[in-house]
């Protein structure tokens, strides 16, 4: 399960974050697209030859984007959490960095840190 990718938020993510069998796995881009990338519709709503469309002129135009250095010190790097608090706290002291990670990614590990929590206190849950 993939938290965030390069993609995300309109391919302004710093961040590739999923959970694997060896922990929650962080990896930091070491460059950033930059240029006008046009928004996908979305797919559900959207009229099929509308949205192939749309999804064309967006997939050539992040292929055109020029690729630049982030200039961080943890460009390129990859970290390895073992559980989600400690993934939290990866995420989190890259954002204040200032890498670019989209709020739901935060919030999400947040809410399955209480979940979890909830489970190993024995309490039920909807």
């Amino acid at each position: 399960m993939s938290y965030c990718r390069w993609s995300s938020d309109n391919w302004k993510c710093d961040l590739y974050c999923y959970k694997s069998s060896e922990g929650y796995v962080t990896h930091v881009a070491a460059g950033k697209r930059i240029g006008q990338i046009p928004e996908v519709p979305n797919i559900l709503t959207t009229p099929p030859d509308e949205w192939i469309k749309a999804y064309k002129e967006h997939m050539d135009a992040v292929g055109k984007s020029e690729l630049v250095p982030i200039g961080f010190p943890e460009d390129g790097q990859s970290f390895n959490d073992p559980d989600l608090e400690s993934f939290l706290e990866t995420v989190k002291s890259l954002k204040a960095i200032g890498y670019h990670v989209p709020d739901y990614v935060i919030e999400e590990i947040q809410e399955e840190i209480v979940a979890g929590s909830r489970l190993d206190s024995g309490e039920v849950t909807d």
